[in-house]
């Protein structure tokens, strides 16, 4: 009877994370095609200012993107209400379900690009690390703030232009982990399934050590209301 037991509650964790990925593939398909795409590639004919991700090449962990359709991206940082929030529609046993229907039916390997391309990157060495903060304001206040503002609220003056028509985030309100900001920083806003270059990669101007000094200054600074 015990060797049963045991048998069994692989099966049962196996049944569950089954019975999950359906119940969340059925609300995807209710909620989520109209941007996303059934596929999950946003190539629909919905007109919107800002168009839905590519959730094939999101950043996002099953965690975020709980957390992004349960607040809605706004919640997150976002200076456009696209993605809105999910939590007076559905339960957050379904919530979670639909974002683990999209992590595992679109992009299963995305925590391990992740970090096979920020294990890539370059280490940063002892001596350098002090000089980071400095490095990181002195490139923000140049490049950054045109867009996310000098306090990274995302209210800079490319923002207030209607012709750029363009939504840069609020960072201090981001749930990306240092390591992902870096990363979207590197490689741009489109390599991580956006469709339009507002965020570009800034690896073609500055090297791993600028730009992770840059996170560094938003994460240590900024984020808590310093400059």
């Amino acid at each position: 009877m015990k060797v049963f037991f045991i048998l069994f509650i692989p099966f049962l964790v196996l049944f569950a994370d089954t019975t999950k990925f359906e119940i969340g593939k059925k609300l995807y398909l209710q909620t989520c095609v109209s941007c996303h795409g059934e596929d999950g590639k946003a190539q629909t004919q919905i007109q919107l200012i800002v168009k839905p991700r590519n959730l094939h090449k999101t950043i996002l962990n099953e965690e975020q993107s709980y957390q992004i359709i349960k607040k809605g991206a706004h919640f997150w940082g976002a200076k456009a209400d696209i993605m809105p929030s999910f939590e007076y529609v559905y339960n957050d046993e379904q919530i979670r379900a639909l974002s683990h229907y999209i992590s595992v039916a679109f992009n299963p390997d995305a925590m391990k690009k992740v970090q096979e391309l920020y294990a890539q990157s370059d280490v940063i060495p002892q001596d350098k690390r002090k000089k980071m903060l400095k490095r990181g304001k002195k490139i923000y206040k140049r490049n950054c703030g045109w867009c996310h503002g000098p306090e990274a609220k995302g209210d800079g003056e490319a923002s207030r232009n209607p012709e750029l028509s363009i939504f840069p985030y609020d960072l201090t309100k981001t749930l990306l982990s240092e390591e992902q900001m870096f990363l979207y920083a590197k490689y741009g806003g489109e390599f991580w399934g956006t469709h339009k270059e507002d965020m570009p990669s800034w690896s073609r101007k500055y090297d791993d050590f600028t730009i992770k000094s840059v996170i560094r200054y938003i994460d240590e600074k900024l984020k808590k209301g310093e400059k």
